[in-house]
């Protein structure tokens, strides 16, 4: 009974610490081409969640989820066109209130626009009743979905920056802006495009999620932490470091309700968080480029 316990705990950890490590790349992307840290990309999980729900009332799930993925692309793209684009050398503390600010008021617009109520998509496969036994553990199969889902974003985002032209030209934006100018690449266009495909990754993670966690006008809120925790601890601008880290925010979280109250384990993340910022800024896996973050 112990050992199984043990393993469904396990598998919860595992679940939501892929759901934070989608939110994590998110940050990342955005990070790696302007060196902004966005504290939108919570509502960017929401924004896709919650249009999907609404999509999804007369329109199949598969095409709910891919209209509702490119209408939150078109909000990334917004975002940085409107309020990012024409700020010449900003400092990273006012990017950071910038994009707070900016989360504050896709919120209140949510708000607005869907009320307060919690809603979900329905499961992809099966239903919240079905689920899979392996090994005595009981597993949804949307949980399935999530990890499968998030390791496909992964590998395309690493064949992405790798092997393509315009990844490769992110790389260099995110690794001397000036010098790419130099060679002929428009990085304003670049920092759209990264924010862009953040929004839409977010969104992505928001409609595989919402089953499972279900999804409302605030819900971003508490993933950008859990995301931004997870950056952190892996190494901003890291993310294949981003999985093992949230893999492992994951899992203590969901061991710690065997010895705290479950109303103490969001606090977690937050002592995870002031504990890295405090003695190991660069995260676990050590990514240089997090220094930038002492210029403010």
């Amino acid at each position: 009974m112990i050992i199984e316990l043990f393993f469904q705990y396990l598998v919860a950890g595992i679940t939501y610490g892929i759901i934070y490590s989608t939110v994590a790349i998110g940050f990342n992307i955005i990070y790696n081409a302007t060196g902004i840290i966005n504290f939108a990309q919570g509502e960017f999980v929401m924004i896709g969640g919650m249009t999907a729900v609404t999509l999804n009332a007369f329109l199949p799930l598969p095409l709910a989820i891919i209209i509702a993925v490119i209408i939150t692309m078109v909000v990334g793209a917004l975002i940085d066109i409107i309020f990012i684009r024409w700020i010449v050398n900003p400092s990273v503390l006012r990017m950071i209130i910038i994009t707070i600010g900016l989360s504050i008021v896709i919120r209140e617009i949510a708000l607005h626009v869907w009320g307060d109520g919690v809603r979900a998509l329905p499961y992809f496969t099966g239903n919240e009743i079905t689920s899979l036994s392996i090994a005595g553990v009981h597993i949804s199969p949307q949980v399935l979905w999530v990890i499968g889902v998030c390791s496909v974003v992964v590998i395309a985002l690493n064949f992405f920056f790798s092997f393509t032209l315009v990844g490769r030209q992110m790389r260099a934006c995110a690794s001397n802006r000036n010098a790419a100018r130099l060679c002929g690449i428009n990085a304003k266009n670049i920092v759209t495009l990264s924010f862009v495909l953040s929004a839409g990754i977010g969104a992505l993670a928001g409609c595989v999620i919402s089953p499972i966690t279900y999804v409302q006008y605030d819900s971003g809120t508490g993933l950008a932490i859990k995301g931004f925790t997870v950056a952190i601890l892996g190494g901003l601008g890291n993310s294949m470091a981003a999985v093992a880290a949230g893999i492992i925010l994951g899992i203590l979280e969901s061991f710690s309700i065997w010895v705290l109250p479950a109303a103490y384990k969001d606090a977690i993340a937050i002592s995870i968080l002031l504990i890295i910022l405090f003695y190991r800024p660069s995260g676990l896996f050590g990514s240089r480029e997090v220094f930038r973050l002492k210029e403010f």
